[in-house]
Parts: structure tokens; C-alpha cells; sequence
């Protein structure tokens, strides 16, 4: 069977410190854009659950060197950016509701 949820659901969620407080989120996916890695969050209420569908985007980095070390989320600085990494998750999106469209047919 692998793993169970529990399992799963703790390996898929960072903390953040925020100004204001600790903010648990999920992990939905890890994206490329011109070659810099940004991972995409989306904060959970205390509950486990995100009920208006935000989610935030960071710069993510993690030292090659030691792989130990945790991995470093920075701030995205420009609009610009910001709309190319928004354009690469709606496509990473589309992929997801197209691949599993596709695993729904072959049943």
C-alpha cells in the first residue's frame, strides 16, 4: 500500500513565519521559469483547509551542497516576474486537468 495519508500530507507542508504568526502550507508543486525554481504554497487555516483557492508564490533554492539544509524561499520583487511564474502555474494547471482527464478515459 505505500504510505497513508498522514504520511503523505506532513511531507507535503512548510511552515512559514510570517510577520504576523506561523502559516501552514500545502506544497503544490515546484516550477522552472528561466531557469530559477519557485514553489507554489497555499495556506491552510488552522482546520487543514483553503477555502478561497489563493495561493502564494516564492522564489525557491535549495544549496546544492547539502542537500540537509533547508531549502530557501525568497520574496518575488517585480510584477513581471510575479506574471511569469502566474502564466507557468496556469499551465502546469492545465497539464494536471489534461493528464487527469487522460487517466480517467483509460479506466
Amino acid at each position: 500500500m505505500g504510505k497513508n495519508f498522514d504520511e503523505i500530507d506532513e511531507e507535503m507542508t512548510v511552515e512559514l513565519e510570517l510577520e504576523d504568526g506561523n502559516v501552514t502550507c500545502a506544497v503544490i508543486t515546484i516550477l522552472e521559469v528561466e531557469g530559477q525554481d519557485y514553489i507554489v504554497l497555499m495556506p491552510l487555516d488552522e482546520n487543514g483547509q483553503n477555502e478561497d483557492g489563493e495561493v502564494w508564490f516564492y522564489r525557491y533554492s535549495e544549496n546544492e551542497n547539502d542537500p540537509n539544509e533547508e531549502p530557501e524561499l525568497g520574496y518575488i520583487d517585480s510584477d513581471e516576474e510575479y506574471e511569469k511564474v502566474e502564466e507557468a502555474f496556469d499551465e502546469y494547471l492545465d497539464s494536471c486537468e489534461f493528464d487527469e482527464l487522460v487517466d480517467g478515459e483509460e479506466e
